[in-house]
Protein backbone atom coordinates (compact mmCIF):
# COMPACT_ATOMS: atom_id res chain seq x y z
CA UNK A 1 0.00 0.00 0.00
CA UNK A 2 1.44 3.27 -0.82
CA UNK A 3 0.67 6.87 0.03
CA UNK A 4 3.23 8.32 -1.69
CA UNK A 5 2.38 9.15 -5.42
CA UNK A 6 1.56 12.87 -6.12
CA UNK A 7 -1.19 13.64 -8.55
CA UNK A 8 -3.61 16.38 -8.78
CA UNK A 9 -6.50 13.94 -8.37
CA UNK A 10 -5.82 13.77 -4.53
CA UNK A 11 -7.73 16.99 -4.08
CA UNK A 12 -10.38 18.16 -0.91
CA UNK A 13 -13.53 20.56 -1.16
CA UNK A 14 -11.44 23.48 -0.14
CA UNK A 15 -8.85 22.79 -2.98
CA UNK A 16 -12.12 23.29 -5.33
CA UNK A 17 -12.86 26.21 -3.79
CA UNK A 18 -9.78 27.74 -3.76
CA UNK A 19 -8.54 27.06 -7.80
CA UNK A 20 -11.47 27.09 -9.64
CA UNK A 21 -9.28 26.30 -12.61
CA UNK A 22 -11.63 22.90 -13.45
CA UNK A 23 -13.94 25.33 -14.65
CA UNK A 24 -13.97 26.49 -18.47
CA UNK A 25 -16.27 29.28 -19.97
CA UNK A 26 -17.66 29.15 -23.75
CA UNK A 27 -17.80 32.79 -24.66
CA UNK A 28 -20.47 34.15 -27.12
CA UNK A 29 -19.06 33.57 -30.14
CA UNK A 30 -17.37 29.90 -29.48
CA UNK A 31 -21.03 29.14 -28.20
CA UNK A 32 -22.85 30.41 -31.66
CA UNK A 33 -20.45 28.43 -33.82
CA UNK A 34 -20.95 25.08 -31.66
CA UNK A 35 -24.87 25.80 -32.46
CA UNK A 36 -24.66 26.19 -36.13
CA UNK A 37 -22.66 23.22 -36.27
CA UNK A 38 -25.27 20.87 -34.56
CA UNK A 39 -28.22 22.93 -36.45
CA UNK A 40 -26.34 22.35 -39.80
CA UNK A 41 -25.41 18.73 -39.07
CA UNK A 42 -29.21 17.61 -37.64
CA UNK A 43 -31.20 15.86 -39.10
CA UNK A 44 -33.64 13.69 -37.10
CA UNK A 45 -34.01 10.76 -39.28
CA UNK A 46 -30.87 10.05 -39.38
CA UNK A 47 -29.17 7.78 -36.59
CA UNK A 48 -25.87 8.37 -34.21
CA UNK A 49 -24.21 5.75 -36.00
CA UNK A 50 -23.66 7.98 -39.70
CA UNK A 51 -22.64 10.71 -38.32
CA UNK A 52 -18.54 11.43 -38.50
CA UNK A 53 -16.16 13.79 -37.01
CA UNK A 54 -15.81 15.65 -40.33
CA UNK A 55 -19.86 16.26 -40.24
CA UNK A 56 -18.96 19.35 -37.65
CA UNK A 57 -17.15 22.03 -37.57
CA UNK A 58 -16.87 22.88 -33.58
CA UNK A 59 -14.81 25.90 -34.25
CA UNK A 60 -12.99 27.43 -31.31
CA UNK A 61 -14.98 26.21 -29.12
CA UNK A 62 -13.50 22.88 -29.33
CA UNK A 63 -10.68 24.37 -27.67
CA UNK A 64 -11.82 25.27 -24.65
CA UNK A 65 -13.74 21.37 -24.46
CA UNK A 66 -10.78 19.85 -25.09
CA UNK A 67 -8.80 21.58 -22.60
CA UNK A 68 -11.71 20.66 -19.97
CA UNK A 69 -11.18 16.65 -21.08
CA UNK A 70 -7.31 16.88 -20.48
CA UNK A 71 -7.87 18.22 -16.87
CA UNK A 72 -10.70 15.66 -16.33
CA UNK A 73 -8.39 12.76 -17.93
CA UNK A 74 -5.31 13.80 -16.41
CA UNK A 75 -5.28 16.54 -14.07
CA UNK A 76 -8.03 16.89 -11.34
CA UNK A 77 -10.49 13.97 -12.74
CA UNK A 78 -13.05 16.52 -12.84
CA UNK A 79 -14.05 19.26 -15.29
CA UNK A 80 -16.70 21.23 -15.70
CA UNK A 81 -17.34 23.34 -18.80
CA UNK A 82 -20.32 26.25 -18.65
CA UNK A 83 -22.37 27.39 -21.32
CA UNK A 84 -23.18 24.72 -24.22
CA UNK A 85 -25.72 26.50 -26.53
CA UNK A 86 -28.78 24.87 -24.62
CA UNK A 87 -31.29 27.77 -25.57
CA UNK A 88 -30.36 27.73 -28.99
CA UNK A 89 -31.03 24.30 -29.70
CA UNK A 90 -33.54 21.72 -29.43
CA UNK A 91 -33.19 18.77 -27.46
CA UNK A 92 -32.59 16.52 -30.13
CA UNK A 93 -30.10 18.94 -31.69
CA UNK A 94 -28.26 19.56 -28.45
CA UNK A 95 -28.24 15.82 -27.67
CA UNK A 96 -26.73 15.57 -31.36
CA UNK A 97 -24.23 18.09 -30.34
CA UNK A 98 -22.35 16.24 -27.26
CA UNK A 99 -22.33 13.02 -29.85
CA UNK A 100 -20.25 15.31 -32.02
CA UNK A 101 -18.14 16.00 -28.97
CA UNK A 102 -17.89 12.47 -27.94
CA UNK A 103 -16.93 12.19 -31.78
CA UNK A 104 -13.98 14.54 -31.35
CA UNK A 105 -12.91 12.69 -27.94
CA UNK A 106 -12.96 8.97 -28.43
CA UNK A 107 -14.85 6.37 -29.05
CA UNK A 108 -18.60 6.00 -27.25
CA UNK A 109 -19.07 3.18 -25.16
CA UNK A 110 -22.90 0.94 -25.47
CA UNK A 111 -24.28 1.69 -21.70
CA UNK A 112 -26.78 -1.05 -20.71
CA UNK A 113 -29.20 -3.65 -21.70
CA UNK A 114 -30.55 -1.84 -25.24
CA UNK A 115 -26.74 -0.90 -26.32
CA UNK A 116 -27.36 2.10 -26.43
CA UNK A 117 -24.29 4.95 -26.87
CA UNK A 118 -26.00 7.59 -25.28
CA UNK A 119 -28.06 7.64 -22.67
CA UNK A 120 -30.87 10.07 -22.02
CA UNK A 121 -30.24 10.52 -18.24
CA UNK A 122 -34.36 11.22 -17.17
CA UNK A 123 -36.95 10.02 -14.17
CA UNK A 124 -38.66 6.77 -15.99
CA UNK A 125 -39.98 5.25 -12.82
CA UNK A 126 -37.36 2.67 -12.45
CA UNK A 127 -36.73 1.86 -9.06
CA UNK A 128 -33.10 2.08 -8.72
CA UNK A 129 -32.84 -0.74 -6.04
CA UNK A 130 -34.50 -3.53 -8.37
CA UNK A 131 -32.29 -6.29 -9.69
CA UNK A 132 -32.11 -5.07 -13.04
CA UNK A 133 -32.21 -1.13 -12.59
CA UNK A 134 -30.23 1.29 -12.89
CA UNK A 135 -30.07 4.59 -11.66
CA UNK A 136 -29.69 6.93 -14.55
CA UNK A 137 -33.37 6.18 -15.26
CA UNK A 138 -34.69 6.97 -11.59
CA UNK A 139 -35.27 9.90 -9.72
CA UNK A 140 -33.60 8.68 -6.77
CA UNK A 141 -30.23 9.33 -4.67
CA UNK A 142 -27.83 7.10 -6.10
CA UNK A 143 -24.73 5.17 -4.22
CA UNK A 144 -21.27 6.54 -4.66
CA UNK A 145 -20.03 4.73 -7.68
CA UNK A 146 -17.97 4.73 -10.76
CA UNK A 147 -19.30 4.46 -14.60
CA UNK A 148 -18.21 1.57 -16.87
CA UNK A 149 -16.04 3.53 -19.40
CA UNK A 150 -12.42 5.59 -18.70
CA UNK A 151 -14.50 8.86 -19.17
CA UNK A 152 -17.86 10.26 -19.05
CA UNK A 153 -19.24 13.04 -20.01
CA UNK A 154 -22.73 14.44 -18.75
CA UNK A 155 -24.63 17.48 -20.63
CA UNK A 156 -27.47 19.20 -18.70
CA UNK A 157 -30.41 20.48 -21.41
CA UNK A 158 -33.23 20.73 -18.12
CA UNK A 159 -32.72 20.67 -14.41
CA UNK A 160 -34.59 19.05 -12.01
CA UNK A 161 -37.65 21.39 -10.26
CA UNK A 162 -35.90 20.38 -6.92
CA UNK A 163 -33.12 17.91 -6.11
CA UNK A 164 -30.75 16.49 -8.22
CA UNK A 165 -27.25 17.83 -6.95
CA UNK A 166 -24.24 16.44 -8.48
CA UNK A 167 -22.00 14.69 -6.03
CA UNK A 168 -18.07 13.90 -6.82
CA UNK A 169 -15.67 12.81 -4.52
CA UNK A 170 -12.05 11.49 -5.20
CA UNK A 171 -11.19 8.31 -4.95
CA UNK A 172 -7.51 8.96 -4.42
CA UNK A 173 -8.29 10.99 -1.20
CA UNK A 174 -10.54 8.09 -0.03
CA UNK A 175 -7.97 6.11 -0.41
CA UNK A 176 -5.62 7.78 1.66
CA UNK A 177 -7.67 8.59 4.37
CA UNK A 178 -8.92 4.63 4.21
CA UNK A 179 -5.22 3.45 4.30
CA UNK A 180 -4.04 6.06 7.35
CA UNK A 181 -6.81 5.05 9.00
CA UNK A 182 -7.14 1.35 8.77
CA UNK A 183 -4.65 0.02 6.49
CA UNK A 184 -6.65 -3.76 7.61
CA UNK A 185 -9.32 -2.71 5.49
CA UNK A 186 -7.46 -1.06 2.70
CA UNK A 187 -6.09 -4.13 2.56
CA UNK A 188 -9.10 -5.82 1.85
CA UNK A 189 -10.02 -3.09 -0.84
CA UNK A 190 -7.06 -4.48 -2.59
CA UNK A 191 -8.85 -8.02 -2.62
CA UNK A 192 -11.59 -9.13 -4.91
CA UNK A 193 -15.59 -8.17 -4.47
CA UNK A 194 -17.94 -9.70 -6.61
CA UNK A 195 -20.37 -7.02 -8.64
CA UNK A 196 -23.50 -8.15 -10.66
CA UNK A 197 -23.84 -7.22 -14.20
CA UNK A 198 -27.22 -6.65 -13.11
CA UNK A 199 -28.87 -8.33 -16.39
CA UNK A 200 -27.21 -6.45 -18.79
CA UNK A 201 -24.19 -9.29 -19.14
CA UNK A 202 -23.46 -9.47 -22.96
CA UNK A 203 -23.97 -13.53 -24.74
CA UNK A 204 -20.45 -14.16 -23.72
CA UNK A 205 -20.07 -12.35 -20.35
CA UNK A 206 -20.83 -13.97 -16.67
CA UNK A 207 -23.67 -12.30 -14.42
CA UNK A 208 -21.27 -11.07 -12.27
CA UNK A 209 -17.76 -10.34 -12.21
CA UNK A 210 -14.76 -9.81 -9.56
CA UNK A 211 -12.15 -7.28 -8.98
CA UNK A 212 -10.37 -5.04 -6.23
CA UNK A 213 -11.56 -1.81 -5.18
CA UNK A 214 -8.39 -0.65 -5.66
CA UNK A 215 -5.27 -1.50 -7.23
CA UNK A 216 -2.61 -0.02 -8.55
CA UNK A 217 -0.76 0.34 -12.17
CA UNK A 218 2.09 2.29 -13.45
CA UNK A 219 2.71 4.32 -10.35
CA UNK A 220 -1.13 5.45 -10.27
CA UNK A 221 -4.31 4.42 -8.22
CA UNK A 222 -7.07 2.95 -10.00
CA UNK A 223 -10.87 2.50 -8.22
CA UNK A 224 -14.08 0.78 -8.70
CA UNK A 225 -16.87 0.85 -6.69
CA UNK A 226 -20.31 0.60 -7.00
CA UNK A 227 -22.27 -0.39 -4.12
CA UNK A 228 -25.65 -1.44 -5.81
CA UNK A 229 -24.03 -3.46 -8.00
CA UNK A 230 -22.19 -5.51 -4.87
CA UNK A 231 -25.52 -5.88 -3.39
CA UNK A 232 -27.33 -7.01 -6.05
CA UNK A 233 -24.67 -9.90 -6.54
CA UNK A 234 -25.33 -11.47 -3.41
CA UNK A 235 -28.16 -12.59 -4.56
CA UNK A 236 -26.97 -14.64 -7.81
CA UNK A 237 -25.69 -18.28 -7.51
CA UNK A 238 -21.83 -18.69 -7.22
CA UNK A 239 -21.50 -15.44 -5.48
CA UNK A 240 -19.87 -16.11 -2.02
CA UNK A 241 -21.44 -14.26 0.71
CA UNK A 242 -19.70 -10.95 1.54
CA UNK A 243 -17.38 -11.15 4.65
CA UNK A 244 -17.66 -9.19 8.09
CA UNK A 245 -14.27 -7.06 6.95
CA UNK A 246 -16.06 -6.59 3.52
CA UNK A 247 -18.96 -5.02 5.07
CA UNK A 248 -16.74 -2.95 7.40
CA UNK A 249 -14.65 -1.74 4.36
CA UNK A 250 -17.75 -0.67 2.22
CA UNK A 251 -19.40 0.77 5.06
CA UNK A 252 -16.30 2.72 6.00
CA UNK A 253 -15.47 4.17 2.32
CA UNK A 254 -19.17 5.07 1.59
CA UNK A 255 -18.50 7.03 4.86
CA UNK A 256 -15.15 8.33 3.91
CA UNK A 257 -16.54 10.03 0.70
CA UNK A 258 -19.69 11.35 2.13
CA UNK A 259 -17.22 13.63 4.63
CA UNK A 260 -17.66 17.25 3.75
CA UNK A 261 -14.21 18.24 3.50
CA UNK A 262 -14.21 14.86 0.89
CA UNK A 263 -17.29 15.37 -1.46
CA UNK A 264 -17.93 18.10 -3.48
CA UNK A 265 -20.95 19.09 -4.48
CA UNK A 266 -22.28 21.01 -7.70
CA UNK A 267 -25.41 22.24 -9.43
CA UNK A 268 -25.70 21.20 -13.35
CA UNK A 269 -27.27 24.28 -14.91
CA UNK A 270 -28.65 23.63 -18.69
CA UNK A 271 -26.06 23.84 -20.62
CA UNK A 272 -23.47 22.99 -18.16
CA UNK A 273 -20.95 19.68 -19.55
CA UNK A 274 -19.17 17.94 -16.74
CA UNK A 275 -16.60 15.37 -17.37
CA UNK A 276 -14.97 13.17 -15.43
CA UNK A 277 -12.40 10.18 -15.00
CA UNK A 278 -14.08 7.09 -13.56
CA UNK A 279 -11.08 5.55 -12.49
CA UNK A 280 -10.28 8.54 -10.27
CA UNK A 281 -13.38 10.07 -9.22
CA UNK A 282 -16.73 8.51 -7.94
CA UNK A 283 -19.95 10.53 -8.01
CA UNK A 284 -23.36 10.49 -6.61
CA UNK A 285 -26.52 12.44 -6.85
CA UNK A 286 -29.47 13.52 -4.58
CA UNK A 287 -32.83 12.34 -5.24
CA UNK A 288 -35.17 14.64 -7.05
CA UNK A 289 -38.55 16.22 -7.69
CA UNK A 290 -39.08 17.04 -11.56
CA UNK A 291 -41.70 19.51 -13.15
CA UNK A 292 -44.97 18.26 -14.71
CA UNK A 293 -44.65 19.75 -17.90
CA UNK A 294 -43.25 16.84 -19.95
CA UNK A 295 -40.45 19.70 -21.99
CA UNK A 296 -39.38 20.72 -18.83
CA UNK A 297 -38.15 17.08 -16.87
CA UNK A 298 -34.85 17.29 -15.93
CA UNK A 299 -32.90 15.58 -18.79
CA UNK A 300 -29.24 15.18 -19.13
CA UNK A 301 -27.27 13.33 -22.09
CA UNK A 302 -24.63 10.61 -20.68
CA UNK A 303 -21.81 9.67 -22.66
CA UNK A 304 -19.13 7.01 -22.03
CA UNK A 305 -15.89 7.46 -23.74
CA UNK A 306 -12.70 5.33 -24.30
CA UNK A 307 -10.26 8.32 -25.38
CA UNK A 308 -7.15 8.20 -27.49
CA UNK A 309 -4.71 8.84 -24.85
CA UNK A 310 -6.13 6.21 -22.62
CA UNK A 311 -3.33 4.98 -19.83
CA UNK A 312 -2.78 1.18 -18.82
CA UNK A 313 -5.31 -0.39 -16.33
CA UNK A 314 -4.42 -2.88 -13.24
CA UNK A 315 -4.29 -6.81 -14.92
CA UNK A 316 -6.95 -6.63 -12.28
CA UNK A 317 -9.62 -4.46 -14.41
CA UNK A 318 -9.00 -6.90 -17.60
CA UNK A 319 -11.69 -9.23 -16.84
CA UNK A 320 -14.27 -6.16 -16.80
CA UNK A 321 -12.61 -3.76 -19.03
CA UNK A 322 -11.40 -6.62 -21.55
CA UNK A 323 -8.74 -4.92 -22.87
CA UNK A 324 -6.57 -2.95 -19.88
CA UNK A 325 -3.95 -1.69 -23.37
CA UNK A 326 -3.89 2.43 -23.03
CA UNK A 327 -5.64 3.71 -26.07
CA UNK A 328 -8.01 0.80 -27.20
CA UNK A 329 -11.85 0.03 -27.55
CA UNK A 330 -12.39 -0.79 -24.03
CA UNK A 331 -15.33 -0.77 -21.42
CA UNK A 332 -19.01 0.09 -21.49
CA UNK A 333 -21.66 -2.34 -20.98
CA UNK A 334 -21.93 -4.10 -24.33
CA UNK A 335 -25.91 -5.46 -23.40
CA UNK A 336 -27.96 -8.08 -25.61
CA UNK A 337 -27.89 -5.74 -28.53
CA UNK A 338 -24.19 -5.03 -29.47
CA UNK A 339 -24.13 -5.91 -32.86
CA UNK A 340 -22.39 -5.68 -36.33
CA UNK A 341 -23.50 -2.47 -36.90
CA UNK A 342 -22.04 -1.26 -33.28
CA UNK A 343 -18.78 -3.10 -34.11
CA UNK A 344 -18.87 -1.36 -37.60
CA UNK A 345 -18.60 1.96 -35.96
CA UNK A 346 -16.53 1.10 -33.35
CA UNK A 347 -14.36 0.25 -35.67
CA UNK A 348 -14.75 3.66 -38.02
CA UNK A 349 -14.90 5.63 -35.05
CA UNK A 350 -11.58 4.45 -33.78
CA UNK A 351 -9.70 4.40 -36.86
CA UNK A 352 -10.62 8.19 -37.36
CA UNK A 353 -8.92 8.77 -34.37
CA UNK A 354 -5.87 6.70 -34.97
CA UNK A 355 -6.62 4.06 -32.37
CA UNK A 356 -6.64 0.21 -32.86
CA UNK A 357 -9.48 -1.23 -34.55
CA UNK A 358 -9.46 -4.48 -32.79
CA UNK A 359 -12.59 -5.03 -30.67
CA UNK A 360 -12.02 -7.61 -27.68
Amino acid sequence: MSLDFETSAAWRVEDMQRDRGWIFTLDDPQRAQLARAARDAFDPDRPLFDYARSDFDLGPGWDVIAAAAREAHFGRGVSLVKGLPREELSAGQFRLLNWAIGLNLGVARPQGKASQYMSEVRAAGTDYRSAGARGYSSNAGLDFHVDASDLVTLACYNKAKAGGQSMVSSSVSAWRILAAERPDLAEIARQDFHLSRNQEEAADEAAFYSQPLFDFEGGRLFCKWNRNRVRTAQALESVPPMTRAQHNCADLLDAILQRPEVMFTMWLEPGDLQIMNNHVMLHSRTAFEDFDEPERKRLLYRLWLAPLDSMRLPETWRQYFRSIEPGTIRGGFRGHHHDESCRAFERRQAGSLGMPTMIV
